[in-house]
């Protein structure tokens, strides 16, 4: 997977999420490499990397092992990883898988359906939800690109956001559109309470005030479901919370990363 590093200390691995690549943490780089070896990474199918081969399925469960592939053969021992959105989920599946690759957790509103004990086990993510992204996605892969990225940026964080979104947000968004219809063809899994059992490091859920429900009942779920974890908001944010306010972001993961390291020291 093509990254960018900076920093150096202890590793910190960012997985983004839907529409990005490595570029999404530049305001996560910048701030914090001054305590941590800051890695992002692009997982595969996404910019700069586009062309990759046909027999070479999009999933949420290969981007998982990719990302414990990764720190294995950067060789920096145990990582501290952040993921958002989609990629909170990535990462969610990959501490399940790869405990021994894995400090401390971040997930920033964590994307995929939740499983409610006593309904059935097939969560979906709603109808309407659904139907919106499919025809975001049929928007895109008719030509209108800009459209389909409004509908679909719009749905995950507030009517309105795609067109005050910076020039680089929007470039990102254009150069990973053609991932969208992969990634609805391969639908997130629903958080359980049995998974989250197998995470057993440290967690920290950071959401944004204004993110959509879907993503703080997630969160809300998950820090009630692990047995180390902590919640964050994020005052004035909505989804892409770590663009917005990246001051209070930063503060988060770098007080939740030294309370981890240096427990009980008060």
């Amino acid at each position: 997977m093509p990254y960018v590093v900076e920093g150096e200390g202890e590793p910190l691995l960012f997985v983004h999420g839907s529409l990005c690549d490595y570029r999404y943490w530049q305001p996560q780089l910048a701030g914090l490499a001054k305590s941590y070896r800051c890695v992002a990474v692009s997982l595969t199918h996404y910019w700069p990397v586009t062309d990759t081969p046909a027999d070479m399925p999009f999933s949420w469960s290969r981007h998982a092992d990719e990302v414990g592939e990764f720190i294995e053969r950067f060789g920096a021992g145990p990582a501290h990883v952040v993921g958002h959105s989609r990629g909170g989920c990535v990462a969610f599946h990959f501490a399940r898988r790869y405990p021994q690759l894995l400090r401390s957790l971040t997930l920033a509103d964590p994307g995929g359906p939740l499983q409610i004990a006593g309904r059935p086990a097939t969560a979906r993510l709603p109808e309407t939800v659904n139907a919106l992204r499919a025809r975001a996605a049929q928007l895109i892969e008719e030509g209108d690109v800009d459209a389909g990225l409004q509908l679909f940026v719009d749905s995950v964080s507030r009517p309105g956001f795609w067109a005050k979104s910076t020039h680089a947000f929007r470039t990102m968004a254009i150069d990973n559109a053609h991932t969208l219809a992969r990634q609805f063809r391969d639908p997130l899994p629903a958080y359980v309470e049995e998974d989250a059992a197998d995470v057993r490091c440290p967690v920290l859920l950071i959401d944004g005030e204004k993110s959509p429900d879907m993503f703080k009942r997630a969160a809300a779920a998950l820090a009630s479901w692990l047995p180390d974890a902590r919640r964050e908001t994020v005052r004035g944010a909505s989804h892409g919370m770590n663009l917005a306010h990246p001051g209070a972001f930063n503060r988060y993961i770098d007080e939740f990363i030294r309370s981890v390291t240096t427990p009980n020291q008060a």
